[in-house]
């Protein structure tokens, strides 16, 4: 791990970690252990529905860093790695925030106070249009935040037509 603040470029120079993954925060290399099963499965399942109803002009990623553009080129940076983004299909590489139509992260108790508050409000700061979190805590629920006003949460079928028609059966992202 560096032990000087990184911009969002030095941390793309470092490449992938030997185990788990890493995340950039005011220019600090931030270690995420490993998810767990139930999560990857979740993410999995997740994408295998929303690969059948995205609109042609969009498409998903699993995984992937994100620069949040919070900061000057050169300065500490941020950039997170959602669980799932969906983005315009022409986005290259790395993504950019105004790629992206949906930040999805899929909470545990291992991340919740994170993806609920921390990344709610990154992911708010970035311009991010629209942020799902799905919580796996029986029953699983879907919370859209829209414009960043948090929609009650939706147990069973999460259904919307914003930014695009989409029906997500919840009960299904668990074993």
């Amino acid at each position: 791990m560096p032990d000087q603040l990184l911009s969002t470029e030095e941390y793309r120079a470092l490449g992938e970690t030997d185990r788990g993954f890493t995340e950039l925060v005011e220019g600090r290399v931030v270690p995420s252990p490993g998810a767990g099963r139930a999560h990857n499965l979740a993410a999995c399942r997740l994408a295998g529905q929303l690969e059948r109803q995205l609109p042609h002009s969009l498409a998903f990623v699993l995984g992937t860093d994100l620069d949040l553009d919070l900061a000057p080129k050169g300065e500490p940076g941020f950039s997170r790695r959602p669980d799932l983004l969906i983005l315009d299909r022409a986005a290259g590489d790395p993504i950019r925030t105004t790629d992206v139509t949906v930040v999805v992260e899929i909470a545990t108790s291992h991340s919740r106070r994170t993806d609920y508050r921390v990344k709610h409000d990154e992911y708010a700061d970035a311009g991010i249009p629209h942020y799902w979190i799905v919580d796996l805590t029986e029953p699983v629920t879907l919370v859209a935040c829209q414009g960043y006003q948090d929609a009650p949460p939706v147990a069973g079928t999460f259904t919307t037509d914003v930014p695009f028609p989409v029906k997500i059966d919840l009960d299904a992202l668990l074993d």
